[in-house]
């Protein structure tokens, strides 16, 4: 007995973070709840950071991206959840970000991301089609289908859906563009009472896309619900 008492001991401080966030996760009311998940929905849903024209069959986009969203009404309420010893007034999301160009002007993507001092992992990737692929004179307009999944947190399971359609027109190396969509989330917590959360929130994105030959860069800023993202990103794009 007095060998396995390490053994126990370890196991309860694994475990007392995890009581602590199911405990937290079922003191929330139902209004809390809410606003965690549409600060989480907004915060976790796909952010495109590139252009709307089309990479192309030969096409590549291989970046870093970081993206922070400051957590309108549910920050204390999130650190509680995932058990952090601070306050998280904002989110971020770090992603490896990678996006093909396949033929008819179709591009696909995906991306993985985990989020520092958190158990968060978001997946996620989108399908784009470039109602016109822009030209010299002409720009470019795609709508793109994307999801993204979280997980990590225990007792907390969120998705996202989305739609969006945007517009880019490049001149030499800086491309800007902006879109409008609409992401659907749904969130549910299996702690205490289960309980269920799925809403629509209105999405608005504006960036710029600047390409040094196979280096690129980007910037965007997101508005979806309430709350306001920013993304960086720094990779390839050929």
């Amino acid at each position: 007995m007095k060998k396995l008492l390490p053994l126990f001991c370890a196991l309860a401080c694994f475990a007392q973070p995890v009581l602590a966030a199911n405990t937290a996760l079922s003191l929330l009311t139902q209004a809390q709840f809410k606003d965690l998940s549409e600060d989480l929905g907004s915060a976790l849903s796909y952010k495109p950071v590139t252009p709307a024209e089309p990479l192309g069959i030969t096409g590549f986009d291989v970046g870093l991206v970081v993206t922070s969203t400051k957590m309108e009404n549910s920050s204390q309420l999130l650190s509680n959840v995932i058990g952090s010893s601070i306050t998280l007034s904002s989110l971020y999301v770090p992603k490896l970000h990678v996006a093909k160009g396949l033929p008819f002007n179709l591009d696909i993507a995906a991306f993985i991301a985990k989020v520092p001092s958190t158990n968060i992992t978001l997946v996620g990737g989108e399908l784009r089609y470039a109602i016109l692929e822009g030209g010299i004179t002409m720009p470019a307009v795609a709508v793109r289908g994307a999801l993204t999944k979280l997980s990590g947190v225990d007792h907390l399971t969120l998705d996202t859906k989305s739609l969006d359609i945007s517009i880019s027109k490049g001149f030499a190396m800086f491309t800007p563009y902006a879109g409008v969509g609409q992401v659907w989330v749904d969130s549910t917590r299996d702690a205490g009472i289960s309980t269920k959360e799925s809403f629509t929130q209105s999405k608005v994105f504006v960036g710029g896309n600047l390409n040094f030959g196979l280096i690129n860069m980007a910037l965007e800023a997101d508005k979806t619900g309430e709350a306001k993202s920013y993304s960086a990103k720094v990779g390839f794009r050929f």
